[in-house]
């Protein structure tokens, strides 16, 4: 496979794990996240979505780095849910709602928490991960030691 088409397959991947995780947020949360029940308006709000992580994201951590080691990463949430809030004001079909008010801070931070266990699970089982380990066998112990231990 071409370097051009594995990048397009995990473009896809990623744009289906990311709708996949969006509309399963959508779905817990349905009172309070939606998107006007059309796909396309799903399609293209998970779209959005990936854009502004790929490209917003990195300058929000960037800029956010100081509360990001203060709270050990966990300012990351807050991040994520402002980028979800975000759609909401590029996307009018895209709502965040809470007892009739257009927008609550408090479902988009649950919306972005649900949106990133979804995707981390799925992209984990889909090996599509950023993050990949190698199970290595330990160390043997010097020569001296292991004679130390076989009594001789």
């Amino acid at each position: 496979m071409s370097p051009q088409t594995r990048k397009a397959v995990r473009f896809l991947q990623s744009w289906v794990i990311n709708t996949a995780a969006v509309l399963v947020a959508a779905a817990i949360l349905h009172n309070h996240i939606s998107y006007d029940n059309q796909v396309g308006n799903l399609l293209i709000a998970s779209l959005l979505l990936g854009i502004l992580n790929a490209f917003v994201r990195p300058i929000l951590l960037l800029i956010a780095l100081p509360l990001l080691i203060f709270t050990l990463g966990l300012f990351t949430l807050v991040i994520n849910a402002l980028l979800l809030s975000l759609l909401t004001i590029l996307l009018p079909f895209f709502h965040i709602t809470s007892n009739g008010v257009d927008f609550s801070f408090g479902y988009a931070f649950l919306g972005a928490m649900i949106i990133s266990v979804i995707s981390m699970t799925l992209n984990v089982l889909t090996g599509n991960a950023r993050v990949s380990g190698q199970a290595r066998p330990p160390p043997r112990p010097p020569p001296s030691l292991r004679a130390a231990v076989m009594g001789r």
